[in-house]
């Protein structure tokens, strides 16, 4: 079983990468979180690398062991987790192509196998969903480090647990880390109900230029640097704007665009009922889910808006 092929790879590794996609939001970090105490309960030498950690994330449990770089020129294994692509890696595809071993968990649609395993369940409404019963395979104890890091990946990518793709297992999952001691009420709040000073003055800006388009069915909105540079925003300080528009009625796409570089943006897109993001970001190399999905583009910010809102068009 494949479960096992993964634990073979684990027992005969001394160095382990653990590694997730760039911008990590709570499923990244809890996913990479519960397999780093994991793999150090089995005492390993692990290191979760994440070059720039959100401050939502911040209080989790281990997240102060987090890494900004690897400690090792080449690991033994290397495993990815929650990343659809090489790519969206960023610094860590190098350490995973250089590693003697890998293997890649993940939950998206539009996943491109490049790990020695790949191991994927689009269907999973979190990848710390697809996790649990891995980590069970694997004999893991649920400890309240592991559980802490597994509720706030299914938290977070369940939106509280409001999407369609969530199912009856997804709440026993919940459950079942509820009672290996993750405190539900705490990162719940963490996660979705504390932001920052930065956060609250960057979402003020976006939502000043929300636009109501094709006919009130789409909501658009963006952020540029010189914004995050003056309302002194950290990383994931934008997290959520884009969540904003979906929930206004009569919105079926909600699309946020962030100014990453020069002539270069992040494109985060939203989906109510019937629009499949996942394809339209396709049009621009990104990808994702269904309802949920992002790009990165090197375009003028305007042709970008017009090109996805063309892409758009076609599903409304």
């Amino acid at each position: 079983m494949i479960f096992d092929e993964m634990k073979q790879k684990i027992d005969r590794a001394e160095t382990i990468a653990v590694l997730t996609h760039e911008n990590p939001d709570g499923d990244a970090i809890g996913s990479g979180l519960a397999v780093y105490w994991a793999l150090k309960n089995m005492e390993k030498n692990v290191d979760f690398i994440v070059p720039v950690l959100p401050n939502t994330f911040k209080k989790l449990p281990g997240a102060d062991e987090i890494k900004s770089e690897s400690s090792f020129e080449n690991y033994d294994l290397a495993i990815s987790v929650d990343a659809a692509t090489i790519e969206r890696l960023g610094t860590g595809g190098k350490i995973l192509q250089e590693a003697k071993e890998s293997f890649v968990i993940d939950h998206h649609g539009s996943h491109i196998n490049f790990g020695d395993i790949d191991y994927v369940e689009p269907v999973s409404p979190a990848n710390c969903q697809t996790l649990v019963a891995i980590l069970k395979a694997w004999g893991v104890e649920f400890t309240k480090e592991v559980a802490s890091a597994l509720l706030c990946g299914l938290i977070t990518d369940t939106g509280g647990f409001q999407y369609q793709t969530v199912t009856k297992y997804t709440f026993d999952c919940a459950g079942e880390m509820v009672e290996a001691g993750a405190d539900l009420t705490g990162i719940y709040r963490q996660v979705f109900e504390t932001k920052t000073r930065a956060a609250m003055e960057l979402q003020k800006r976006a939502l000043d230029r929300m636009e109501y388009l094709e006919d009130g069915k789409v909501c658009y909105t963006y952020t540029s640097l010189k914004d995050e540079e003056e309302t002194n925003a950290d990383p994931g300080d934008y997290e959520g704007i884009v969540t904003i528009g979906r929930a206004v009625e009569g919105v079926e796409v909600s699309v946020y665009i962030r100014e990453i570089g020069d002539d270069f943006y992040k494109i985060s897109t939203r989906s109510n009922e019937y629009v499949n993001v996942s394809e339209v970001c396709s049009t621009f190399g990104g990808g994702g889910h269904i309802r949920a999905a992002g790009a990165k583009v090197n375009e003028k910010l305007e042709d970008i808006k017009e090109n996805i809102l063309a892409e758009i068009r076609k599903q409304l």
